[in-house]
């Protein structure tokens, strides 16, 4: 494995950080006046939040290296991302906030204006749907938040709002790099009287740094915000995005070795498409001098399609003794409505009060087409059991989750409040699985589970901008549909392993936020214990609710602080451990949850025309993604550090920016795993993979405000 950043160039950087500095508009201070909505779904101050917020501005995603939302929370936010296909674009990123392992995709819940855009299978969220120029900040809320989201708000929730801004705002920006990467981006905002209109585009291509990565999306929105006299107002948002991904694989052995630009051979022509449609609406109506109602909405469509030509090719149908047979082609189409009215009310001395309902319907279904030579092996061989001899595989599956909630801020003192609130989630399931293996024929399930969620927190501001908070918390997510199945490692055949429970989290937790002059520091300490988690066995290849509790312990800091009127300085991290609590792996740790994560930040403004900036990450060591019974025979991942710089030039309307990303060239891999893996003669062995991350990468940016 090449080396990462020595000691020495290490030094070199954040000497040249320090010394060479970066612009103070970079690092926005968030103080205790800023209006956050993520803590409640109302707006309120962020020293009334009783929770571990940190707000990420439009300036400091502008002056940063960042090009896509997922940079956008590594870098600025601090947050652990991960990929199995990282690339230039980012496309399939995952978010950990919570040391969740593989399953933090189900658990960190990410919204846009406060509607959830997590799909109801594990599929990554598509960021590429979100313009990035549509933003106007981001609220990130680490730890469990189900009283005020409901599923899947465990380990964190990340709002992306794009409601707010009304001022003027014609921009154009062109950006172009390494692997042959070209990304555009448009936003073109303004306001007629009480109508503000917003159109917002994106197209992002490349030709990838592996072989079989090339990629390309696009993005559309269109937002319409009408008010009227008071807090009153209505939003109505479309939006459209589209990605076609190559596929590259894993490369195996442990990272570091083989060709990390090499695809994997039964991935080579392989690639995914992905169309995703919506729109989200909604409004503020305020009800006389003590109650504000609110409602959103959103109906979103999703099909996705998956091509793998190598199993209907002659490398892997002419293998002896025995032919590889796979799918050709997946399809995947589904939809999903979002419903949440709310109530919000002053009761005088006894604070406020809130009430809500939450409806959400969904469905999807999918087929597994095979190629028209494998088809004729399945038949002749007769691979074929299921006994009305359909050569293909079809599933489906719906939910219907039904929540109500209440919470009660309670002032105690001017300073001191006692926050508590509960919500109880049923969610209906229903299931459809037919496949070529199936010797009964196709197979159904309905099932209905609950959850509870609750929090109590006592909300301490002990000076103008300084608050400490306590609290106790109980988050849940349920499990995701294609979480109802899983595979036979071996012959790679679709098993039904039924409905799953929901998982269930208590978390304590102390933190705080704190303002000295330029200087600000959020952070808290936590510790969680959860029942019934949700996990996928590599070597059985099953999902199923681990019987053995797991424990996570931590603390999480970030801080930003204007050493000088061009200097500003920024950083922050997480130590936590995620660990099994009882039963025969007590004491071992989650895979892919690293302990220890960093991150530094830095902006100096030269003049007025020049500033300079950068941003390093590190993340510790954690285990490849495999059994448990594998434990203490596997060797780690390595620990990695990886940062990028740039330097921007501005006159007039127009700002040209120079990034270098990965600037020390780093060989590195956020995701691994061990398992069953396939040769190219159609044995299978026990070995590791990896997914490379990029190497270093140049680009030249354009922008020009009308």
């Amino acid at each position: 494995m090449k080396q990462q950043f020595k000691r020495r160039p290490i030094a070199l950087f954040c000497g040249a950080l320090f010394a060479f500095g970066l612009d103070t508009s970079a690092f926005a201070q968030s103080s205790q006046s800023t209006v956050i909505v993520t803590g409640s779904r109302f707006e309120e101050n962020l020293n009334e939040v009783p929770a571990n917020v940190q707000v990420i501005t439009r300036d400091e995603i502008a002056n940063s290296t960042s090009s896509n939302i997922p940079d956008v929370l590594s870098q600025i936010g601090g947050l652990n991302v991960r990929s199995t296909n990282p690339g230039q674009l980012n496309l399939d990123a995952t978010v950990d906030m919570g040391g969740y392992g593989v399953g933090a995709n189900s658990t960190t819940l990410i919204l846009v204006d406060g509607q959830r855009i997590n799909s109801i299978d594990s599929t990554s969220i598509s960021w590429e749907s979100i313009p990035i120029d549509s933003i106007d900040r981001i609220e990130v809320l680490q730890g469990g938040a189900s009283v005020q989201y409901g599923n899947g708000a465990v380990g964190g929730v990340i709002n992306i709002i794009t409601n707010g801004n009304t001022s003027k705002l014609n921009q154009a920006s062109v950006s172009y790099g390494s692997y042959g990467t070209l990304v555009n981006n448009a936003i073109l905002r303004d306001s007629f009287e009480d109508t503000t209109y917003q159109l917002t585009a994106n197209t992002s291509n490349t030709q990838g740094w592996r072989q079989n990565s090339a990629a390309n999306a696009y993005a559309f929105e269109a937002k319409i915000t009408q008010k009227f006299s008071g807090i009153d107002k209505i939003y109505t948002d479309f939006f459209y995005g589209y990605t076609n991904a190559q596929n590259p694989g894993g490369v195996v052995g442990q990272v570091g070795e083989g060709n990390p630009q090499s695809a994997k051979f039964n991935n080579i022509g392989s690639n995914t498409t992905t169309n995703n449609t919506g729109v989200r609406f909604g409004g503020t109506k305020g009800l006389g001098e003590s109650y504000i109602g609110e409602l959103d909405a959103s109906y979103t469509n999703r099909t996705v399609f998956y091509y793998n030509p190598f199993y209907d090719s002659d490398a892997a149908l002419n293998v002896t003794p025995y032919p590889i047979v796979g799918a050709s082609n997946s399809n995947l189409s589904g939809w999903q409505l979002n419903l949440t009215p709310r109530l919000k009310a002053d009761l005088g001395p006894l604070g406020t009060g809130i009430v809500g309902y939450e409806l959400n319907k969904a469905g999807q279904g999918g087929t597994n087409a095979f190629g028209s030579a494998a088809t004729n092996i399945l038949t002749q061989d007769y691979y074929i059991s299921n006994p009305n001899g359909l050569p293909y595989n079809s599933q489906h599956a719906s939910v219907l989750n039904q929540s109500f909630y209440a919470i009660l801020k309670l002032p105690i003192t001017k300073e001191l409040s006692l926050d508590s609130g509960a919500r109880h989630q049923t969610q209906q399931a229903s299931t459809y699985d037919s496949n070529i293996y199936s010797p009964n024929g196709a197979v159904t399930a309905d099932q209905t589970y609950s959850a509870n969620a609750g929090d109590v927190a006592l909300n301490f501001n002990y000076a103008g901008k300084q608050k400490v908070y306590v609290k106790w918390n109980q988050s849940y997510r349920f499990p995701n549909i294609d979480e109802f199945w899983g595979f036979d490692p071996n012959t790679y055949n679709r098993v039904f392993n039924g409905i799953l429970r929901p998982q269930i989290a208590q978390t304590y937790e102390v933190g705080g936020n704190w303002m000295w002059s330029s200087v600000r520091v959020n952070g808290s300490i936590f510790s969680s214990s959860s029942q019934n988690e949700i996990m996928y066995d590599p070597s059985s290849g099953l999902n199923y609710n681990s019987q053995y509790n797991v424990n996570r312990r931590g603390v999480a800091m970030d801080t930003s602080s204007n050493i000088t009127n061009r200097l500003s300085l920024a950083g922050g991290g997480k130590f936590q451990h995620s660990y099994y609590a009882d039963g025969p792996y007590a004491g071992n740790a989650i895979p892919v949850a690293p302990n220890l994560l960093l991150n530094a930040r830095a902006s100096y403004s030269i003049d007025e025309n020049w500033s300079v900036g950068g941003v390093v990450n590190y993340v510790s060591s954690q285990h490849y993604d495999a059994s448990q019974i594998y434990y203490s025979s596997l060797a780690l991942m390595p620990s990695y550090t990886a940062g990028d710089v740039y330097i921007n030039y501005k006159t007039g309307n127009f700002d040209a920016k120079f990034t270098i990303k990965n600037v020390g060239n780093a060989s590195y891999a956020s995701y691994g795993g061990y398992t069953n893996v396939m040769a190219a003669n159609g044995t299978f062995s026990n070995n590791y993979y990896y997914y490379p991350s990029d190497g270093r990468a140049f680009y030249i940016t354009g922008k020009y405000n009308f």
